[in-house]
């Protein structure tokens, strides 16, 4: 038992660790940015719950309802919710590159949560494959995520990168999941996928901490 839970804790706060670190100007604070962990934890119940009754009751049934719609749309859009009404506008929200921590908060407390549930359900065996595929792609797609709340935040266009920080994510994990679902040799479609989305989320946190002290000038015009 304490082997499978460490299997299943462990690249999720390994990830996090790595996010958290890569805030070279202000980090947050370690107390904060667990409560966000443990409450994306605590999501994975009454999703499950949610996709059960859609599975119970005959709806969502195809391949593309079940990978945009009740993974992509609902767990993002649940993610998007709590980023965006419990920190968007906390103090602690004071630079651009947050927004990635606190949506890698969420969403890696949401895969730790998962990734314990499906290890301690199948067995061990599975730890890797599942740090390198569901894990690592909620942290990517937080990423993504993140990096349009710090630009929302910070800029005059609130609507567009709010909109953003939803929709791509929400696109991008319909996608992992339509591959898996769809395809035979779904390997030969994730390895490029993932590659391309950890690229894409690189250069995401390079642009964040490039940001760094726009939110002064933007504080500045918004008093002038």
């Amino acid at each position: 038992m304490f082997t499978l839970i460490s299997a299943g804790v462990a690249p999720g706060i390994a990830l996090l660790s790595y996010f958290y670190l890569k805030d070279e100007y202000e980090t947050e604070p370690l107390s904060f940015v667990l409560r966000i962990f443990i409450i994306g934890a605590l999501l994975v119940f009454p999703i499950m719950f949610i996709q059960y009754v859609f599975h119970a009751e005959g709806m969502a049934t195809s391949k593309v309802a079940r990978a945009f719609f009740l993974s992509g749309l609902l767990e993002e859009f649940v993610k998007w919710f709590i980023v965006y009404f419990f920190v968007y506008d906390h103090y602690e929200f004071d630079e651009p590159y947050d927004g990635i921590v606190y949506s890698a908060s969420v969403s890696l407390g949401f895969a730790t949560m998962e990734n314990i549930l499906y290890l301690l359900a199948n067995g061990v065996e599975f730890a890797v494959t599942r740090a390198l595929l569901p894990v690592s792609s909620h942290a990517l797609f937080a990423v993504i995520m993140g990096f349009y709340f710090g630009k929302a935040k910070f800029t005059r266009k609130k609507p567009r990168y709010l909109f953003l920080a939803f929709l791509l994510s929400f696109l991008l994990h319909g996608m992992y999941d339509f591959i898996l679902l769809t395809q035979e040799k779904w390997s030969y479609y994730m390895v490029p996928f993932m590659l391309l989305l950890w690229w894409f989320a690189l250069r995401k946190i390079k642009q964040a901490k490039a940001l760094h002290g726009y939110e002064k000038i933007f504080s500045a015009k918004s008093q002038a």
